[in-house]
Formats: structure tokens, sequence, C-alpha cells
């Protein structure tokens, strides 16, 4: 417990705050994202004296994207730092993005003083109840004796098993408490040598199932790899790259999965999904669920007759998904160890195999076609004009490939069609649970991960729109990021409704899906210092991605599209 005297006794004295921030530097914490007030300014301050780097936010929803991003870029937890109440339910946007797609982080929220519990105290919350669907473990420093553990405990559970969310809970009065420096040492020593080692060790593998899978591989006619952003934040790309090349196996990455293999890659199968998933007899799935961005692995879009083979951390998700075959592991450690076993008795299905061939010539088929509508010039813009002069500007940057980020409907379902990822953890969108808003958070989260990579983004204009406010920040910390904003008026495209649609009392009212035309969001990032362009030609938009990409610093390409050219929800109309 705090001991009141200590202050008056004149001995050295840490507070709570103090102690926050030297747990989360002892624990390797180096970054924090958030937004400051009462009554954590304090902590964000002495964890900034302590060597972590604060980067502050207007808003904690895209603070908290950026905390989920960066746990996945780092594989290290990303932290966010809210105030109490209203804080801490923002937040919640950032934990449950991570939950979903299975990212390590932890959300620290300042909460209001225990003595007033109940009575109504200033932004006064159960906020332990709040975090309870999103956070796969939480604590609540009571006193300033369990703040080391508590610290430690939410790190540790991130990363543990699946990775997710966690949620730390820190009362004001607990910040105001105080012990000497000394105990201060002994407290956060003692939680060190207490820490849960087993949270953080990886599952042991099972050698007969290893056997049983490549057994699976072998005697497939028509076998398919497919694998997630499980696999690439578990830096699964060299392992995954030798089980494709020894065995000659095609693969498909889902979205985030796009770079650990080059997507020009002789073995992918990307352009041939709908072939793939459909004729594939045998589906080793790594790092990805069987969830709607795979069709759950049933029929139509899959073989009634297919066997999965799954490979994940999380037991739970294979007795959830019922493969043929589930190995509980991580994702590199078991593609390591089917590599291992295969080499010994290799076996490649070869160019000339009729499963590669027809897999390749649906790819240079679709490939063809795709390419035929890219040359086309549409002015006013279409979607694909202005994004093979954004893949083609990219590609042109060489290694370190830009980090993507993606997100919108018509935007990021025409982007993953038509841009090029080459380089692992390189493409962020809206992920497991199609979350619009993420794109400038990400933003800045990837460019404080990797400083040596260019950030581009391609938003659409309704996506920019939810937190196109964090320009600022791009422009305070100087962050080498492009934003590209495909402006076609509205949701999907400004006004879509039939005539029918159009009565009632405010009927003259703009259409739920439109915004105003010609929206100059280019000036926005302009009013902070930061560089715009507005781009409506291939001209302008070659000038602007040029200029843009080699000065390196925060902008806002403005890209005007036809109002017309995009349709409702991309692929998704069906879910409407």
């Amino acid at each position: 417990m705090a001991d009141p005297n200590q202050e008056r006794s004149g001995s050295p004295t840490v507070d709570g705050n103090t102690l926050v921030a030297m747990c989360l530097a002892r624990a390797g914490v180096d970054r924090m994202f958030g937004v400051v007030g009462i009554p954590v300014t304090s902590l964000a301050n002495r964890a900034v004296a302590l060597g972590v780097r604060f980067i502050a936010f207007h808003n904690e929803q895209s603070a908290g994207y950026a905390a989920s991003a960066y746990g996945y870029l780092t594989g290290r937890p990303g932290l966010l730092l809210t105030v109490s109440g209203p804080g801490c339910v923002h937040g919640l946007a950032g934990l449950s993005n991570a939950a979903a797609n299975a990212w390590p982080m932890v959300l620290i929220s300042g909460s209001s003083d225990q003595s007033f519990t109940g009575r109504g105290d200033f932004q006064e919350l159960d906020q332990m109840a709040a975090v309870k669907p999103f956070s796969k473990f939480s604590a609540k420093a009571t006193d300033i004796s369990r703040i080391p553990a508590s610290v430690f405990s939410v790190i540790d559970w991130a990363v543990a098993g699946r990775p997710g969310g966690t949620y730390l809970d820190l009362p004001t009065d607990v910040l105001h408490q105080t012990v000497s420096e000394s105990e201060a040492d002994r407290l956060i020593i003692q939680a060190e040598n207490e820490r849960n080692k087993e949270l953080i060790e990886k599952p042991r593998i099972n050698y007969s199932e290893i056997q049983t899978a490549v057994e699976l591989l072998r005697k497939a006619q028509r076998p398919l790899i497919v694998f997630g952003k499980g696999a690439a934040f578990a830096k699964a790309e060299n392992a995954l790259r030798k089980l494709v090349e020894t065995t000659g196996i095609p693969f498909l990455p889902t979205p985030m999965g796009k770079g650990l293999l080059s997507d020009t890659h002789e073995l992918a199968a990307t352009a041939a999904r709908s072939l793939a998933i459909g004729k594939c007899d045998v589906a080793l799935v790594v790092g990805a669920r069987l969830n709607w961005l795979l069709h759950f692995g049933e029929p139509p879009k899959w073989s009634k007759d297919v066997k999965f083979i799954l490979i994940e951390v999380c037991k739970e998700e294979i007795e959830l998904r019922k493969p043929s075959l589930g190995i509980v592991g991580d994702a590199k450690d078991v593609v390591e160890k089917l590599h291992q076993e295969i080499k010994d008795d290799p076996f490649c299905l070869g160019k000339t195999h009729p499963w590669i061939e027809a897999i390749t010539n649906k790819v240079k088929e679709n490939v063809a076609k795709m390419e035929v509508q890219l040359a086309k010039e549409v002015v006013p813009f279409n979607f694909l004009t202005p994004m093979k002069i954004i893949r083609d500007a990219i590609l042109e940057m060489g290694s370190p490939a830009p980090i993507l980020v993606s997100e919108g409907a018509n935007t990021m379902d025409v982007g993953r069609s038509v841009l090029v990822q080459t380089e692992p953890r390189t493409r962020l969108d809206a992920g497991t649970w199609g979350t619009m808003g993420v794109g400038l958070g990400y933003c800045i989260a990837a460019a404080v991960a990797s400083p040596d990579r260019l950030v581009v983004a391609v938003e659409g204009d309704s996506g920019f729109g939810f937190s196109a406010m964090e320009v600022e920040t791009l422009v305070r910390y100087q962050l080498p990021v492009v934003v590209i904003v495909f402006n076609n008026g509205g949701v999907y495209g400004g006004d879509r409704r039939n005539s029918d649609e159009i009565t009632g009392p405010y009927k003259d009212d703009p259409a739920p899906t439109s915004f105003v035309p010609g929206a100059a969001y280019h000036v926005l990032v302009e009013a902070f210092g930061g560089k715009g362009y507005l781009a409506g030609t291939p001209a302008e938009l070659k000038s602007a991605l040029a200029e843009s990409f080699s000065a390196r610093k925060p902008t806002v390409i403005n890209v005007t599209i036809d109002p017309y050219a995009g349709a409702e929800s991309g692929r998704m109309q069906h879910k409407n």
C-alpha cells in the first residue's frame, strides 16, 4: 500500500504516473499513441522523459487504429493511452479492431477516483465492463503497489497465444499515490520475476501431424497454399517461399497476406482465385481464418470434397472450423517443419503438371484482360486509370517498397486487384472486420514503425473523412506519408437513388450517400503546412506522384473521380 507519510519524511518518492512509465520502459515499450487529458497527461510526459515516444492524435479512434496496426507491423503490443469515460469508449474502436484482426494491443485508460464510485464522479464509467467484449485480459491497478504486475500482465497477455487486445485501468487516485524510489524498484523487480513465462512460449508442434499434412499434400492432385496476415505477423515469408518453391504448389494470399511472396511470383494464384479455391482438393491454410474473406471454406466457392489443413496458433479456432487436419503452432515454425519433412523425400508438381498449367493459363488470361482495361486512359477518371498510374509509380520506387494503406469500398476493392505487393507486411487495409476510418491511423503507425519506408494511402473520400483531421498529425511529426484521395463525391459515388426513393418531406436533402461535390481535400493539409495537389488528368496525377514520392513529406493528392464510376459496396451488394 502507498505510504502517505513518505513525502513528509523527505525521502525521494515516485507517484503512480512515474511508476507506470518506469514499467513501460522496463518492458521495452518505445512507442505510445493517444490523446492526453485528465488524468493521464502526466503519465504521457513521464513516459516521454523515460524514452517512450508519444504520438499525440486528435481522436482516440484513430490513435487506437494506429496502436493496433503498430502491433501487427512490429510484433510488439501497440499502446493506446486515453482519458477516462468517453476517452476509453472512443478507444474501444482500436481495441475491437485489434481483437478482430488478432493484433497485439494494449489500451491504457485513466479512470475516476475509486472513493467516488457510483456517485457520479468526473467521467465515471465501469470501464472494466465496457472493455470486456474486446479484451482478452484486463487488469485494474487498485493501488500503486499493483501497477508493475498489472503493466507486465497486459503486455504479456497481448502477445500470448493468438494475439489480441488487452486493457489496463488506472484510477485517478492510484496515479496520485506515492511510494519511495527504493520501493518502486523493489515492486518492479518482484513483478518482473513473477511474470508468467508460459504466456509467451510457443506451442509445441505435433510431429505426427506434420507427417500427416505432408502425406496429404504429396497425394493431392490440386493442392493450394493459402496464407494470411497471421503468417505475416509470424514473419513466415522465408519458410513459405522455401515450401512453395520446393513443392511447386501454387499459393493464394488473403488481402493483407499479399507481399509475403511477391504478387509477381510465377506460382501466385491471385489472378486465378476462383479456379484455385473452386477446384483445389487439398488446401494448406497458414495464418488465415476460414471466415467471410475465404467464404467460410464452404461450397459453392470451395469444392465440397476439399480437405483443409489448418495451421493455427489457437486450438479453439481449429475446433471451431473442424478441418481435415489442424496443427496448433506458430505459422513460421510449422511451415519450417513441413519443409524439413518434405526436403528429405522431395516432390514437386512442375510447370507441366495439369494443375499448374490450369492455374498459370487462367492467371495469364485474367491478367491480360485486366491490362486491356488498364491500358485505357479514361477521363474523367474511372477507378482503373488512376490506379494503374499509382501502381506504376510505386513499382518504380523499388525496394524498400512503400507501405500501402487502403480503405474504401470501390477504392480498396479495385486497388486489391491492381496494386502489386512485392514485400511482406506492406499492405494495410480494412481487414477482417472491414473497418472504415483506419486510414490515417494506419499511415501514422506505419511511418513510425518503418521510418525507412514511404507510406502511401489510397483512400476513398468516405474512408478519408473518418480521420481526415489527422493530416495535422502527419505535418506535426513530419511523417513521410502521401495520402491519395479518390474523390467521387460520396459513399460509393454520390446520389445513387432511384426516382421512387426521392420522396417524402426531406426529398430535397442531399442523398445519404453524397458529399459536397468537388470537395477540396488537398487544401485541408495545406492549412497545416503540408503539400496538396488536385489531379484530374493522367499528367496531373503522374506529376503529383513524382513530386510527392521524391519529397517524402506529408501530402494529400485529391484525385477527381467520375461520381458514376463506382458501385455500391464493391463486390458485396448482397449484404445490404
